[in-house]
């Protein structure tokens, strides 16, 4: 089986990409993904042959979830290994990516595949290939509040004894993968430069969303 990247000089040249509006996918991070579209099944089959790499980005136009032919699409994305696949009876796949790194989309590749591919690049996300890279910088007690204070607006349940064993990087990315945000909050959160940078966004998003829900939790600040 291929290895995992470690560094970006491991990456390919080009990768096959799947558009799909509000998915979010960060380093270390793991998304699971129904695949039952013919062009992406044949993505997958292709992947699993290969180095089991996909490259999971949104397009520019969040109205339609996965569009077809040469619609624009953000110029960052994040890299995805397939960790796990299932093939069900009628031919569809449920896979979970697991994050390896964001990359810029440099250009498109002409291939006769039905999927897209693009030629990538990792400069400036060396940081992504280690797992707990900038977690010194978060206030991780402040982080945690806001968490506590949107499960009681949201009314949700939490396990708090397995995010206490939680490392503070994995914690902030999966928090932003889950976060009830739309297509352009999510790329802000994929692009934000630092994991500090991201955790101050996603705590600024959700104190936004409960001052205009009518929450009572004070401001983390």
């Amino acid at each position: 089986m291929p290895k995992r990247p470690a560094a970006p000089a491991d990456l390919p040249g080009a990768v096959p990409v799947f558009p799909l509006s509000g998915a979010l996918l960060l380093p270390f991070s793991h998304r699971p993904l129904n695949v039952f579209e013919q062009r992406y099944i044949d993505m997958v089959d292709d992947a699993l042959r290969a180095d089991r790499l996909i490259g999971l980005i949104q397009p520019e136009d969040p109205s339609e979830e996965s569009p077809k032919g040469q619609a624009p699409l953000q110029r960052v994305g994040c890299l995805g290994r397939i960790t796990h696949f299932e093939e069900n009876g009628d031919g569809r796949y449920f896979i979970i990516l697991e994050g390896v790194c964001r990359f810029r989309a440099l250009r498109e590749v002409t291939t006769e595949r039905p999927y897209r591919m693009f030629e990538i690049s990792g400069e400036g996300f060396a940081a992504d290939f280690e797992r707990s890279h900038g977690e010194d910088q978060v206030d991780r007690v402040r982080f945690v509040r806001m968490m506590r204070d949107y499960a009681e607006f949201a009314n949700v349940d939490l396990n708090w004894e397995e995010i206490e064993r939680t490392g503070t990087a994995d914690l902030v990315n999966f928090c932003c993968m889950v976060s009830p945000y739309g297509a352009a909050e999510k790329q802000v959160l994929l692009e934000a430069q630092t994991l500090n940078e991201r955790a101050e966004t996603l705590i600024a998003m959700t104190e936004y969303e409960m001052a205009k829900g009518g929450g009572t939790a004070a401001p983390l600040n």
